[in-house]
């Protein structure tokens, strides 16, 4: 029997392998119509093979001709999202908005960005339509909860009471949660913090990591 080990290298390797062909695929597939939608496509391949510069230029490439094609804004939204150039990205998803207000993925893609920033007000308002719009969104909804700072009402821990002080709405404090895997507690002190001050660096990577931590506890 081969071991989880080596099991997951097995995985990893085949998903790899099938990223690739894909990419050939596509490849060919553009060669042979320059002109066809086919960009998108091979643009979100790059992406999640990590080449985000090459899906950037190919979508920026392809909606010069097809602008009102949504489907590769939003590809090139989180290719520069994963470049780090959140306000670019930002840009390109209120290009969206503007004439796809209902648009699940990009509020969720906005609230996200909005989040990495520290504007928490402004991802809430992201994450709320989105749950409007898709009632069976809880991954959003589970969000909200946590970014608004509102436990479930008769399931606020005697931690989460204390958190009720500003004195404890320090950094420090929501690495301790976070440390002791009051993962809560930890968002309810980083939000805290970035309600007050968006640009803190600090409280922003805290929260990051809180829900890297909590996605991980998930499994």
């Amino acid at each position: 029997m081969r071991s989880p080990a080596t099991y997951n290298r097995s995985t990893v390797s085949h998903d790899d392998d099938a990223l690739t062909h894909a990419i050939r695929r596509q490849e060919e597939r553009l060669a042979r119509d320059p002109g066809s939608l086919a960009f998108a496509q091979l643009a979100d391949l790059y992406r999640k093979a990590g080449r985000t510069r090459e899906a950037a230029a190919l979508c920026r490439d392809g909606l010069a001709r097809y602008p009102p094609y949504t489907t590769a804004r939003l590809i090139l939204a989180k290719a520069l999202a994963t470049e780090g150039d959140l306000e670019a990205a930002l840009t390109e998803l209120a290009a969206i908005l503007e004439t796809s207000p209902n648009d699940v993925p990009c509020h969720r893609l906005a609230a996200e960005i909005h989040r990495r920033r520290g504007r928490l007000d402004e991802a809430v308002a992201h994450l709320e339509a989105a749950v409007r719009l898709d009632a069976g969104d809880r991954e959003s909804r589970a969000l909200l909860g946590l970014l608004r700072a509102t436990p479930p009402a008769g399931e606020t821990s005697g931690l989460a009471r204390v958190l009720g002080d500003d004195t404890f709405a320090t950094v420090a404090f929501g690495t301790l949660c976070l440390e002791q895997s009051c993962l809560e507690e930890a968002a309810q002190t980083f939000t805290k913090i970035l309600r007050k001050d968006p640009a803190n660096r600090a409280a922003r990577e805290g929260l990051e990591l809180t829900l890297h931590a909590r996605q991980r506890r998930k499994g």
